[in-house]
């Protein structure tokens, strides 16, 4: 499982026109699942992201969490965070999980930042064609990876 975070001073996501996701400010998460993820990736990435520390202190150093400054989150599921594009010039999405298995992953990320404590917790459609709008805050952008952690 992949999650790339996008620290941001607001987010929304529009499907069709409308918004159907917002924060004011926290991470913007886009979620990649491939074939080989469990619900113990989806909670271990969740726990990862709410106790991140990458939100300025009272001294502008990065010592804070999602949790520490009370931040949103919008979740967005991105099945091309497992794009393969190393032959050709189309890339291959064979290492992004069917929607039958990624779905109810992106849903329980989700679900534990909720758990975890995390104030606000917004999501975008799976599987539909969405607008994305992200201010990006620093920039401070962070590729999580299961298989890292």
């Amino acid at each position: 499982m992949r999650v790339l975070l996008q620290r941001v001073s607001a987010g929304s996501v529009k499907v069709e026109g409308e918004v159907v996701g917002e924060i004011a400010g926290g991470f913007v998460a886009l979620v990649g699942v491939t074939h080989s993820d469990t619900e113990a990736e989806a909670e271990k990435l969740a726990n990862k992201t709410a106790n991140l520390r990458v939100f300025s202190d009272s001294d502008g150093k990065m010592n804070l969490s999602l949790l520490d400054v009370a931040g949103g989150i919008l979740v967005v599921s991105q099945f091309t965070l497992y794009a393969d594009a190393r032959k050709g010039r189309r890339p291959s999405y064979i290492q992004a999980a069917q929607p039958d298995t990624a779905e109810p992953l992106v849903r329980r990320f989700a679900e534990c930042l909720s758990q975890a404590g995390v104030r606000q917790v917004e999501q975008g459609v799976f599987g539909a064609m969405m607008q994305v709008e992200i201010h990006n805050d620093g920039p401070i952008t962070i590729m999580l990876d299961s298989d890292h952690l």
